[in-house]
């Protein structure tokens, strides 16, 4: 029997950026308009938490979902909303826009 527990894979903020690079990954900032105002993440899909429909995140052939928001909180739990709704969106980036910045990787503001 297979487990079909939803699980949420940690992503380093390296390898989200390598994937963005790349044309692998699809970034989406679950933060809030009043926090992406202030500082976001360049070519993020901005889908707040308070709002959150998986079905709006665009569908980019080979690219993978990864979540992301401040910290890593709120990136796991959409995770896991998009699971619990059928989307296999199971990766977020560790340490939210906080370990990107300590990390020196560039945002906009």
């Amino acid at each position: 029997m297979v487990d079909q527990t939803p699980q949420v894979r940690d992503l380093t903020p390296e390898e989200v950026a390598r994937g963005l690079q790349e044309g692998r990954v699809v970034l989406v900032d679950v933060r809030e308009p009043n926090e992406t105002a202030v500082e976001r993440f360049p070519d993020a899909v901005l889908l707040p938490l308070s709002e959150f429909d998986p079905s709006a995140i665009p569908m980019l052939a080979g690219r993978d979902v990864v979540f992301a928001c401040r910290s890593g909180r709120r990136s796991v739990t959409a995770s896991l909303a998009a699971q619990e709704q059928g989307f296999a969106y199971g990766s977020h980036m560790a340490g939210g826009i906080l370990a990107w910045k300590a990390a020196g990787l560039p945002t906009e503001t």
